[in-house]
């Protein structure tokens, strides 16, 4: 006999299935607008989703898509019969589908934009900080100027961490898991129903890709995604998590954004006039183009003139140790292979992404990379144009940093993300009717000043209160869990009120931001926020990278001063810093503070953002605010070092920022009239609304990369492409001639009148050279460069190059001069460069060949 078993049962497999709720006849379209991130700039769209339920959209953290599943299909019924709500959404939705239906301007050259990040909504977990808002606001900005632009990035399964505190301030990172299916985005699939793939190779080897469409207005982002089945445990995790990972998983990333981007473009059938690298993570794209090209019959130096002419590379890092750099056994193993396929060696190949071609020792570099295969390059405001300028000017030797090619464009904001709805209204009802579609225009905006005082007041305080409510909501429960005695934490609740200075410090934690300053001084701090007559309450927030355990000892520190009891209530730290409460702080606090290093701040932008709300700057004149700062307006720490001593520096500019508090910032706050406000304060707020914030929207940033970058690049290419190509071929053709006889070249006579011991300002000295062109037919120019020894010692500082007027030819021989008329006294030096000329080139650099001539 057998014993019955008393348990007897296997294990269950358990599929996932999403039941959505279904939407009334009369209700569809709202399907459609959950899908489009157009909602996440409109706030009329946001108020609607709120409306249909309020508890349910505070449970789904304000994602539309999730709303949509989560209420019931009776409470659908009873929102389908709803004639307020119904007018409502077909208000909205007519509004939307006009703005969708608009074709894109076709007299601005398309774009296909690359990045590793992008921001447009907390909900759409794929962006870190700065660079993804900077991405994400870019794309709405393009819809919104209705250029014809499409997106390549990621979806990541964790996306960035969320951040909580433990008890004692230290870090946590929790990575969640993200569940596409209930993101505002829509996988694409191929005719036949199944998910589109696109396979990328990899070493012997191909990663598979999904496909992910998140559309941004009329603007298409599509976002690859290795977490599937079809890969191994070592590629799955390569869109795990941004950032993420070591250095090997680092370089499969942007195999995959570079060249998975391109063939993702290329199975859609999209081709744009450029391809915009936003950041040298991106660089690659223009390696699987250089690839295309020879494909097609082009040798390699006629494809890299098509792929340089219609590229730009637009660089955020301020530092070389910023960038991405990869040893040369590193990036063989994955890409030694694209060498063949361009008829190049492989020196020759990972040559391209050194500032040392030769020099085997030296590290490949995306960011050089991306320099030598885009004809543009820039910065992201005007100081950081300069630092990127000496950054790069290795890659091109025999000009100095000030001659070279590498331009800026300042960054912005896109207004409607990140203006309150407060201000929104104000502005149009004050503001010339034309003002959204001409928001640079600086008069348009003047008309802040006519608007009553009380009025902005009255805004001011509205956001105030909504920041103080919106803390008190989020973050009761989490500080009762975490920081143990409750009565401290109800007394700190109390504490935050409206009626104080509010001064807020918000951003990626890293040291060269100097979130420590303010505590240089604790006794000084002390008096500072303890003044009963005029209270200051400073709000901390921000994330330090899980590998940067110095930015998360900044953090600690900070949280420890708070939880003081002298500082409890005076200085709060935020914890899980994201777009959600970023919106509130740059609308709520009173002044906007930034404290980085001189001048590692690139650009910034979180400042901008609080521009568009009356929050009034405290910073450093680094990045934006070099440019931005207007007095009157807002108040800055001189952009100068007095002291190499970084030490000695943060303590002269935290006493520095002490006194403005004491002696300006705090008396006119305070200088209160009989209606509850300060006049002096409100003027600064207009003043700061009206003659900064026109320039630095997205609008000014979009059309400034037009006017100096897209639309001379698009029309230099539609010339080298023209006629199969014929013109890249004769430029191509024109370099490899004089490449063979550069050395060659030579000097057959010179006469230089300037006597060695010395010049007299106003007299003219004659110089001629006649040079041997080895047949080359007026292929060469000569200059005479002017230097003179700087001042800082940092090397020699450029003055100015002097052309030359060829005069003659006989034969080979060419023959050039000059008068050279000093102009300032002083001790100078200078040299004779020769150099290849042809008016066909877009600047030197793109041909950097350079001798210099006794």
């Amino acid at each position: 006999m057998v014993k019955i078993k008393s348990n007897y049962v296997n294990e269950p497999v358990f599929k996932g299935v999403s039941v959505k709720s279904k939407l009334p006849e009369n209700m569809q379209c709202l399907d459609e607008l959950a899908h489009n991130l157009w909602w996440t700039w409109n706030y009329e769209v946001r108020d609607m989703w709120r409306s249909m339920d309020p508890q349910i959209y505070e449970d789904v953290q304000h994602n539309p898509v999730l709303l949509l599943e989560r209420i019931g299909y009776e409470k659908m019924k009873e929102l389908s019969k709803n004639i307020s709500f119904i007018k409502e959404m077909n208000m909205i939705n007519d509004r939307f589908t006009e703005y969708m239906n608009k074709k894109p301007d076709a007299s601005r050259p398309s774009v296909a934009y690359f990045c590793m990040e992008y921001g447009m909504s907390h909900v759409l977990k794929i962006y870190s900080g700065g660079l993804g808002m900077l991405a994400g606001d870019y794309l709405k900005e393009a819809s919104d100027s209705n250029v014809d632009m499409c997106a390549v990035g990621f979806l990541y399964r964790y996306g960035y961490f969320t951040q909580s505190l433990s008890m004692d301030g230290q870090q946590i990172a929790n990575y969640e898991t993200q569940n596409f299916n209930s993101l505002p985005i829509v996988q694409m699939l191929e005719e036949n129903g199944q998910p589109m793939v696109i396979d990328v190779p990899y070493m012997n080897y191909h990663v598979h890709a999904y496909v992910w469409k998140a559309q941004v207005g009329r603007v298409s982002l599509y976002l690859l995604d290795t977490d599937n089945d079809m890969n191994s445990e070592f590629d799955k995790p390569i869109t795990h998590s941004l950032y993420g990972g070591e250095w090997e998983n680092r370089l499969k990333q942007e195999i995959l954004l570079g060249i998975g981007g391109m063939l993702l473009l290329k199975k859609l059938g999209i081709k744009k006039d450029i391809y915009h690298c936003n950041e040298g993570h991106a660089a690659l794209c223009n390696l699987q183009r250089l690839c295309d090209y020879v494909k097609e019959g082009l040798t390699f130096n006629q494809a890299l003139e098509l792929v340089r002419a219609s590229s730009l590379y637009t660089v955020h890092t301020p530092v070389p140790a910023g960038h991405d750099y990869f040893e040369e056994g590193l990036f063989a193993k994955y890409l030694s292979g694209y060498a063949d396929v361009l008829g190049i060696t492989f020196d020759e190949l990972i040559g391209m992404g050194r500032m040392n071609p030769n020099d085997h020792n030296e590290k490949f570099c995306m960011s050089i990379f991306a320099c030598n295969t885009c004809q543009e390059v820039n910065g992201v405001s005007m100081l950081h144009g300069w630092v990127s300028q000496k950054m790069f000017s290795g890659i091109w030797k025999g000009y100095f940093p000030e001659e070279n090619h590498v331009g800026y464009v300042t960054n912005g904001v896109h207004m409607p993300t990140w203006t309150s709805s407060n201000w929104m209204e104000l502005y149009r009802h004050n503001f010339d009717s034309s003002w959204i579609n001409d928001q640079s225009n600086e008069k348009i905006w003047e008309a802040i000043y006519k608007v009553p005082d009380e009025e902005i007041w009255k805004i001011r305080m509205a956001m105030k209160t909504k920041l103080v409510d919106y803390i008190k909501g989020k973050f009761a429960q989490k500080w009762l869990q975490n920081q143990g005695d409750p009565s401290r934490v109800l007394s700190l609740l109390e504490s935050i009120t409206p009626n104080a200075l509010i001064i807020g410090f918000c951003r990626r934690f890293a040291t060269y931001k100097r979130a420590h300053l303010l505590f240089t001084d604790l006794e000084r701090l002390n008096r500072i926020v303890n003044n009963p007559e005029r209270p200051v309450k400073f709000l901390f927030s921000g994330k330090a990278h899980p590998a940067d355990g110095a930015g998360q000892g900044l953090i600690k520190r900070i949280y420890e001063i708070s939880q003081r009891p002298e500082f409890l209530g005076k200085i709060i730290f935020l914890e899980d810093y994201d777009m959600r409460l970023a919106r509130r702080l740059v609308s709520g606090v009173d002044i906007w503070m930034n404290t980085p290093t001189r001048p590692l701040e690139a650009s910034g932008t979180s400042g901008e953002k609080a521009e568009m709300n009356g929050v009034v700057n405290l910073s450093v004149l680094d990045g934006w605010w070099l440019e931005g700062y207007r007095e009157g307006a807002g108040w800055a720490l001189t952009e100068k070092r007095t002291y190499v001593n970084q030490n000695y520096q943060d303590q002269l500019d935290a006493t520095t920022i002490y006194g403005m508090l004491e002696n300006e910032i705090i008396p006119l706050y305070y200088n209160t009239n009989d209606k509850g406000y300060s006049e002096g304060w409100v003027k600064t707020i207009k003043n700061s609304i009206a003659q900064i914030a026109p320039h630095y929207t997205m609008k000014r940033q979009l059309d400034d990369y037009y006017s100096k970058f897209y639309t001379k690049e698009a029309m230099r290419f539609k010339e080298l492409s023209k006629n199969d190509n014929h013109m890249a071929k004769e430029i191509a053709q024109w370099k490899e001639t004089v490449s063979e006889r550069w050395d060659s070249i030579n000097v057959v006579e010179s006469y230089n009148e300037i006597p060695s011991e010395g010049c007299v300002g106003g007299q003219a000295y004659k110089i001629r050279y006649v040079i041997d062109e080895q047949g080359l037919d007026d292929a060469v120019g000569l200059e005479l460069v002017v230097i003179n020894e700087n001042p800082d010692a940092t090397g020699h500082q450029f003055i100015k190059a002097y052309p030359f007027k060829m005069t003659g030819k006989e034969g080979n021989n060419y023959t050039f001069e000059l008068k050279y008329e000093p102009t300032s006294a002083g001790s100078f030096k200078y040299a004779f460069r020769m150099y290849p000329k042809n008016n066909k080139l877009p600047h030197r650099q793109d041909f950097c060949y350079v001798k210099w001539l006794d």
